[in-house]
């Protein structure tokens, strides 16, 4: 049974009366204890649609314009803005990119790990401090006794992060979401962070929404795969027939883009252009100028995602329509 699930997400900017349409109808569910991998280029939504599910986008000049986010039977959507200050950290929690913007640089990481127990916990002062430590020693803090009591700035990225995951799971939340945790650190600590993030998902049984443009982490973490593209889902598989058998262009271009082990002296195979803007999207597909298979519906008739097996959704004309010829990615 899905812990979470999203449904029709819409988010939009609001400038010089003009409405930007940024996330457009954003769909998908999680089961407890699973790991859905929202991947794509920077600018295609993914980090929009985590703070839409958090309710953490500015407004103005943003806002959330249609959908419901609903966390263990509860729409976030149609919480007050208090009810909604209570559902963070405690059922629903979110581990940003990078740590040394999200924590406080003038409070202790002790500081901040008990502030959240004592507000939503009502823990005293010691018994908080007592479960700050136990967090410290969770997410593998050398010395937490130590280390509890030092500014963010004293710890390194790695440190930092693990501080951030001991924050997100201190409530021991039912849904987890987690943005681009490993971008800002190196290949081996990178390795111990997404260890720890499975160790505790395995833990405590938690829906994991990983945010990543590696393929290597969705590999190794996701159960589900969905690709978005200008603020719309536009393939959605399990992991394991994603990485077998992708369908939509802008994944086999994805693909195209990553080395591969032993490659040598090869150029990588680049998608053309750049995700439109929210005032330059295209009529139809928004893919349709960088794609190679492009037909001319392609330009006037956004395509609908669309189930092509078992499993499996698709965004697209040439795929759904059965247009394949040689060379087309059906």
């Amino acid at each position: 049974m899905a812990v979470l699930e999203v449904r029709d997400l819409r988010t939009s900017f609001f400038l010089n009366r003009q409405e930007l349409r940024a996330l457009q109808g954003v769909s998908f569910s999680v089961e407890s204890g699973c790991t859905l991998a929202i991947v794509g280029e920077s600018g295609c939504g993914k980090s929009l649609t985590a703070l839409s599910m958090m309710r953490l986008v500015a407004e103005p000049p943003g806002r959330i314009v249609g959908g419901s986010v609903v966390v263990d039977g509860v729409d976030l959507l149609k919480l007050s803005q208090a009810e909604m200050e209570h559902m963070r950290g405690d059922r629903i929690a979110m581990i940003f990119q990078e740590p040394m913007t999200s924590l406080n640089p003038v409070m202790t990481i002790g500081e901040q790990i008990t502030e959240t127990l004592r507000w939503h916990r009502g823990m005293t002062a010691a018994a908080a401090r007592d479960r700050a430590l136990e967090l410290l020693d969770l997410v593998r803090i050398s010395d937490p006794r130590r280390q509890i009591d030092e500014y963010p700035h004293r710890l390194s990225g790695g440190m930092r992060q693990r501080v951030m995951i001991a924050m997100a799971l201190a409530l021991e939340p039912k849904v987890l979401i987690a943005d681009e945790p490993t971008t800002a650190l190196d290949v081996t600590i990178q390795a111990q962070i997404l260890d720890l993030l499975q160790s505790m998902q395995r833990r405590l049984s938690i829906a994991l929404v990983l945010i990543t443009h590696d393929l290597g982490v969705v590999a190794r973490m996701a159960d589900r795969v969905m690709v978005m593209y200008a603020g719309r889902s536009i393939e959605e598989a399990d992991a394991s027939s994603f990485f077998a058998h992708p369908r939509h262009p802008y994944s086999l271009g994805l693909f195209g883009s990553m080395p591969t082990a032993g490659q040598r002296k090869t150029r990588l195979k680049e998608i053309p252009g750049m995700v439109p803007g929210l005032r330059d999207m295209p009529a139809g597909c928004a893919f349709a100028p960088r794609c190679e298979w492009v037909i001319e519906r392609c330009r006037v008739a956004v395509p609908p995602l669309a189930p092509v097996e078992a499993g499996t959704a698709v965004a697209c004309h040439v795929v759904t329509e059965s247009l394949a010829t040689a060379g087309h990615p059906v």
